[in-house]
């Protein structure tokens, strides 16, 4: 699996996920990078490490840039976009919170699982994508790119007004409600499941979870 030389992540970007959290929506993106040690690709194992105890689990629609870009309007931000895919936006919910920052709790090794791409072209609309997470078979998070407070075009452009985005980079765009941790009571990772991201007409993204040897 080729690895991003930056992960960009967007943080409270669905509605539905900022309504179950008790939140009010953003007036910005909320960005955090998850470092690239976290990149894995479908069939690899997400390592739980003893110094977490609360894994969790995050659907994403992935945005991965195929051109140099800076400072992109909205108007011309998906001229940028190579293809798009379905990330596993994986997060120790006990180092996250206890931290204060997000970082850590989301860069752990194999923390980042990634699926195969889809090229841009065979996207239509990124905004109307159904957007689901199954555990062990069940599903946990059942949604629509519809949603997102930011869409991939405004992701983009603020990114890119910030941060040179150059190709390869990864753009996880945010999750939708249905996280293991909000849940009563909460329903985390644990070694012996499968925790799969399905995202309407593309590959889907199936990993095992093992313990950190």
């Amino acid at each position: 699996m080729e690895r991003p030389g930056k992960i960009v992540c967007v943080g409270l970007n669905y509605r539905d996920h900022a309504e179950e959290q008790g939140v009010e929506l953003p007036e910005r993106p909320i960005l955090f990078a998850k470092w690239p040690n976290t990149v894995i690709g479908p069939g690899e194992p997400i390592l739980v490490p003893p110094i977490t105890q609360k894994v969790d689990y995050e659907a994403e629609l992935g945005v991965v840039i195929g051109s140099r870009v800076r400072g992109a309007s909205a108007e011309n931000a998906l001229e940028a976009v190579r293809g798009y895919c379905c990330v596993n936006d994986v997060s120790a919910r006990d180092l996250q919170f206890s931290d204060g920052q997000w970082v850590r709790g989301k860069s752990l090794d194999t923390f980042c699982p990634v699926g195969e791409l889809v090229p841009a072209a065979d996207v239509l609309d990124p905004q109307a994508l159904g957007i689901r997470a199954v555990l062990n078979g069940q599903t946990m998070q059942d949604s629509t790119t519809a949603n997102m407070v930011f869409g991939v075009a405004e992701i983009v452009a603020f990114v890119s007004q910030a941060i040179t985005l150059e190709p390869g980079d990864l753009i996880a765009t945010g999750t939708p409600a249905g996280v293991g941790i909000f849940r009563d009571p909460p329903v985390l990772l644990a070694p012996g499941d499968e925790i799969t991201i399905e995202i309407d007409g593309f590959p889907s993204l199936t990993n095992p979870v093992r313990a950190a040897s």
